[in-house]
């Protein structure tokens, strides 16, 4: 219904004093920049970001970082890291107590730990479970009176009520059961299902028993039954086995030490068989609603919102298991004060926020305003934020020690490097001579791309030239000269010196590309970078890159894409160069150096040999290293394999890196981690404390609105008193007299 309101003067004025105050009450008691729903204010959650959607969700597939900040407080492997001490050492997580570990020979005698690998024929871990945990809410485990399962044939209807961001938990009446041995065990068989293709399943078919040939028979099955859902639970695996309900054993080929880390990685976490047949419903798998979209697990926390273009949430599980914090840690633990919730229950927040932020510096504001908990440090942002003092000292600036925000800072066990696909005609060659060139070419790019200056200007210091695939922190690396990469660098006056850009040109002349020029047709080299944006794809570093080779003639082409396309390259080796890094997923040089190890090529394996490297003598190597305990021998095969891969140039060691954390005053037992993931359940938050500062540091500033509305009284005051003379004339155009 339409209406008109007769305008007075006297409703003008009371118009325009509503129009001044609007904004004042509307004010009072919120901010208005706030980007949380108001419902979640003052609520014990944590608020974090991430920047590229997670590809996979699936605990037998991801394998990156912005996948695995998920996974890891959902699932429980048998294994984690204590949270506090160093060297990092393993305990239980969902075990009664460390695996027993025994060693056989091939007539089935025992032997003792210390017996040399080649004596070795199988290796037994044993384990038990522990008997208190069960699996979050979820309708896989919802059952009628009956017994019979309520949603394992979802109707038209139902499967699109888990098409939107509340997937499966959109269905009432979830259920739950308790944990099962063989729920390890049908994890350890998905490893195995072609469909799933996951990246460890060479290296693991390599160990476990049986694993490779269960692979042949669920391919067999699933060619005789194309998009059939292949149950697992009856095909068998002499590799692993529930001698009971709550009793795991997993039987290697001869000895691996380094699987007892693998027990701590998310390939190795529980998946029941309920769950897998869930997500195998045709109807389902035609809504792309999968295990690789919805994740089920035991951990602290359980996802409940998934949109991975904005936001996605965990929130407590409300069947989590009695876990405590840890009273103990290393030296200065007690007074950082991460002592302070000895024995506190986990989790210690209700929940988890991460809202997708593509850029850095809108991320940066609202770390500022309050509404992230913790950051890093862009370079754009690390003057603002951080002042080193004349002794080389980090500390935060004063406007951020006056919020109260903190800086930690680590060493990572991670390298960044730029990748050569070896499948590449120009980079990696297809003859011998081919090869040979562009082993050449490589070496000339690895001296020219000065990684000093780039550290410098992008990285504001936070980083070390890199000298190999192995990081400091592990095994294998040695600092000063005996661990330079004499390809790249000499030993003088005591410090590393790059070598000059005549011997790269040299070197680009003997690749057969003089000047950057082909001898034969003198066309110029054009080498081609995919990358994704941001980071080490931003075009201020791709312009630096580009400077750098022109000093040779290359030209560079950067091709920028989203990660998930930039990912599907790799697996088809249709890129040419390319960044990456990678982050210890245990502290053992095997985990490093399994990345350039053959039967780990990305496009003939599925594996992570991005590099698609292939070198029968360092394969070799790599075979014997993996299996030797560190000390000497091991580190005089490590140096033979550093000098292939070095002379190779399958990389360019980029830069190990330094990590600058902040964090806000109100965000407690924050401890940087370099290879465990499933720290959020420790850390601490004081809500009210959060909530008053955000307040504080938001409050809208209303004093433009009055010079706004002055204005617009100024420019109204004639039209008004103008019309008001013409109220007061009659309808023969003379004035009233007003009594």
């Amino acid at each position: 219904m339409l209406f008109l309101l007769k305008i007075t003067g006297r409703n003008l004025w009371a118009l325009l004093l509503a129009a001044l105050l609007l904004p004042v009450l509307t004010g009072c008691g919120t901010e208005w920049n706030d980007p949380y729903p108001s419902s979640e204010r003052g609520s014990n959650r944590l608020y974090t970001s991430f920047s590229e959607r997670p590809k996979h969700l699936d605990p037998a597939i991801a394998y990156s970082n912005n996948e695995i900040v998920f996974l890891a407080q959902i699932y429980e492997p048998p294994l984690q890291y204590h949270y506090l001490k160093r060297p990092y050492t393993l305990i239980p997580a969902t075990l009664e107590g460390q695996p027993d570990v025994r060693f056989y020979d091939k007539t089935g005698r025992p032997l003792a730990e210390s017996a040399p690998s080649d004596q070795v024929a199988r290796t037994v871990y044993r384990m038990k479970l522990r008997d208190d945990i069960r699996y979050q809410p979820h309708p896989a485990f919802s059952l009628n009176a009956d017994g019979t399962s309520r949603y394992m044939n979802l109707d038209a209807s139902q499967a699109r009520a888990v098409q939107g961001a509340n997937g499966p938990m959109a269905l009432p009446e979830p259920g739950t059961r308790s944990l099962k041995a063989q729920d390890y065990v049908y994890q350890i068989k998905r490893l195995a299902h072609p469909a799933v293709q996951s990246p460890i399943f060479v290296m693991m078919a390599e160990h476990i028993q049986g694993l490779k040939i269960l692979s042949e028979d669920i391919k067999t099955r699933s060619d005789a039954q194309p998009g059939a859902w292949i149950d697992l639970d009856p095909l068998p695996l002499s590799g692993a086995v529930a001698i009971d309900d709550h009793t795991l054993e997993i039987t290697l080929e001869g000895k691996y030490p380094q699987f007892i880390y693998w027990l701590a990685m998310n390939f190795f976490a529980p998946v029941p068989r309920e769950v897998d047949q869930f997500y195998g419903q045709p109807a389902l798998r035609r809504s792309n609603v999968s295990i690789d979209t919805w994740p089920v697990g035991t951990g602290p926390y359980m996802m409940v919102h998934n949109n991975p273009n904005s936001r996605i949430e965990l929130a407590r599980n409300p069947n989590f298991h009695d876990e405590r914090y840890p009273c103990e840690g290393e030296p200065g633990d007690a007074a950082a004060g991460l002592l302070v919730d000895c024995d506190a229950r986990l989790p210690l927040v209700d929940g988890v926020v991460f809202s997708r932020e593509k850029e850095s510096l809108p991320y940066w504001n609202k770390f500022l305003q309050g509404y992230y908990d913790e950051s890093g440090i862009s370079s754009d942002s690390f003057d603002q934020a951080i002042r080193v003092t004349v002794s080389g000292d980090v500390n935060v600036s004063p406007a951020m020690a006056e919020q109260g925000i903190r800086l930690q800072t680590a060493v990572r066990t991670s390298v960044y490097y730029m990748g050569f696909n070896l499948l590449d005609s120009v980079v990696g060659g297809k003859t011998p001579e081919e090869q040979r060139r562009a082993k050449l070419l490589r070496q000339a790019l690895s001296i020219a791309l000065d990684q000093e200056e780039f550290i410098s200007i992008f990285l504001n210091g936070r980083g070390h030239p890199g000298m190999g695939p192995i990081p400091p922190g592990i095994f294998g690396y040695l600092p000063g000269q005996a661990g330079i990469n004499p390809v790249v660098y000499t030993w003088k006056n005591g410090a590393p010196q790059r070598r000059s850009l005549n011997e790269a040109k040299a070197l680009l002349a003997q690749a057969g590309w003089p000047d950057g020029r082909d001898r034969r047709s003198g066309k110029p080299l054009v080498l081609n970078l995919d990358t994704t944006s941001g980071g080490l794809g931003d075009k201020s570093t791709m312009d630096w890159m580009s400077r750098q080779l022109n000093q040779l003639g290359i030209q560079l082409v950067v091709r920028s894409t989203d990660f998930n396309r930039f990912q599907e390259k790799l697996r088809k080796g249709s890129a040419q160069l390319y960044f990456l890094g990678w982050n210890a997923d245990y502290p053992d040089p095997e985990n490093f150096f399994f990345l350039l190890y053959g039967p780990e090529g990305k496009v003939a394996h599925g594996g992570e040999n991005t590099a698609n490297y292939s070198n029968p003598e360092f394969d070799r190597l790599f075979r014997v290293m993996k299996n030797m305990p560190n000390g000497p021998a091991r580190q005089q095969v490590i140096d033979s394999m550093l000098k292939l891969v070095r002379e190779d140039a399958p990389w360019i060691y980029w830069f190990y890196p330094k990590t600058y954390v902040l964090r806000h005053g109100w965000l407690q037992n924050l401890k940087l981690n370099n290879v465990a993931n499933n720290t959020l359940k420790y850390q601490r938050m004081d809500a009210d404390r959060r909530e008053a500062m955000r307040k504080s540091w938001n409050r809208p500033l209303l004093w433009p609105f009055g010079f706004l509305i002055a204005g617009i009284l100024a420019l109204l005051w004639p039209a008004l008193r103008a019309y008001r003379s013409r109220a007061d004339l009659d309808a023969f155009g003379q004035r009233v007299r007003k009594s």
